[in-house]
C-alpha cells in the first residue's frame, strides 16, 4: 500500500488551515503531506493507520501529526455502507513550519513547543484533560475570525507543549531519519542503529559508537530510551517490517530476515510481543482495510 501526497486547498487570507470534514464516512486514501495536523474525530467510528501503528478511533479521538507521515482513517463498514445513523465528522487543523515567518519556532518562547514538535514525527494520540481543553477549543475555532483563530491556536499550542497526556504511535523503525549526521552522542547511537539495524549489532559495538563501557552505556540507553537497548532493536526491526509487509509482496520470512532477525521465530514473537498481532494478521488488516476504503 503505497502512500501518496496529499494537500489541502488554503485560502489565500488565513495562514493556517481550520476545516470540519463531513460525509458518509471519511474520503481520504494512504497518504502523506508536508504540513503538521491535528485530527479530532466528533462524530464515527473505525480503524486509525498512522505510519506502523494501527488503532481504533471513535468520538472524542484526538491525533497530532508531524509532517511527511504517512495515516489513513477509515470508517467503519456501516458508514462506509451508509447504513451509520449519522454522517462521519472530524476537525482538522493544518500548519506548515514558517506559516507565521521563516524563524518563528527559533524564538527563544518556542522552545517547549519546538521539541514537541520534534515529536510529533511518530503521530501521538492525545488523552486526558489536555484532549477534552483541546476538543472545546476546536469546535470554537470553526465559527472564529482571523485573530480569534490564531489565538485559539496558540493555546492549542501551550497545551500540547505543557502535556504528558499522549502516547507515541510509529515506531522508530518506521520513521525515515533523515538527520543522521548529529554530532550528541544520543544521537549518534541512533544514526548507527538505523543504519545498520538489519544486521547484527553487539553491545561492545554499539557501546564504542557512544564512546562508553558497555555497563555505562546499558545504563544510559534504558534511561534515555526507557527501553533496554535488545528490546529498542526489536522495535526498530518490527517497524521496518511493518512498512515492507504494507508495501511490498514479499514472503514474511524473507521480510523477516531483511530486518534483521536471524529466525522466524523469533521474528513472530518480538512482532507479537509489539503490535500485539502475527506479522500475517498485520498484512491482512492493512490489505483488507485499504480493499474496504477502495
Amino acid at each position: 500500500m503505497k502512500a501518496v501526497e496529499y494537500r489541502l486547498p488554503q485560502e489565500f487570507d488565513k495562514s493556517f488551515i481550520v476545516f470540519k470534514e463531513k460525509g458518509k464516512f471519511f474520503p481520504c486514501p494512504w497518504h502523506y503531506h508536508p504540513e503538521y495536523e491535528l485530527v479530532l474525530v466528533t462524530k464515527s467510528t473505525g480503524v486509525r493507520m498512522v505510519g506502523d501503528s494501527v488503532g481504533y478511533f471513535a468520538e472524542g479521538d484526538l491525533v497530532f501529526m508531524g509532517p511527511i507521515l504517512p495515516h489513513l482513517w477509515i470508517n467503519d463498514p456501516e458508514y462506509i455502507n451508509g447504513q451509520a445513523d449519522s454522517l462521519a465528522e472530524a476537525i482538522v487543523i493544518h500548519f506548515v513550519d514558517d506559516f507565521l515567518g521563516e524563524n518563528f519556532f527559533d524564538l527563544p518562547e518556542m522552545k517547549p513547543l519546538k521539541n514537541f514538535l520534534t515529536l510529533s514525527k511518530h503521530g501521538m494520540v492525545i488523552k486526558g484533560n489536555s484532549r477534552e481543553r483541546i476538543n472545546v477549543l476546536m469546535k470554537q475555532m470553526l465559527h472564529m475570525n482571523g485573530i480569534q483563530r490564531i489565538a485559539a491556536l496558540f493555546t492549542i499550542f501551550d497545551i500540547l507543549c505543557t502535556s504528558s497526556d499522549y502516547e507515541l504511535l510509529a515506531s522508530p523503525g518506521y520513521l525515515k531519519h533523515s538527520q543522521l549526521n548529529c554530532t550528541n552522542r544520543f544521537s549518534k547511537v541512533t544514526a548507527y542503529i538505523m543504519r545498520n539495524f538489519d544486521k547484527d549489532i553487539t553491545l561492545k559495538e554499539i557501546s564504542s559508537i557512544a564512546n562508553m563501557a558497555v555497563t555505562t552505556f546499558c545504563n544510559f540507553f534504558k534511561e534515555h530510551y526507557r527501553v533496554t537497548f535488545v528490546e529498542y532493536l526489536n522495535i526498530v526491526r518490527v517497524g521496518h517490517a511493518c512498512k515492507f509487509l504494507s508495501e511490498r509482496d514479499e514472503s514474511i520470512v524473507e521480510i523477516a530476515y531483511k530486518c534483521g532477525f536471524n529466525n522466524l521465530a523469533n521474528f513472530n514473537r518480538q512482532f507479537k510481543k509489539i503490535k500485539k498481532m502475527t506479522p500475517s494478521e498485520y498484512r491482512r488488516r492493512v490489505n483488507v482495510n485499504s480493499m474496504e476504503f477502495a
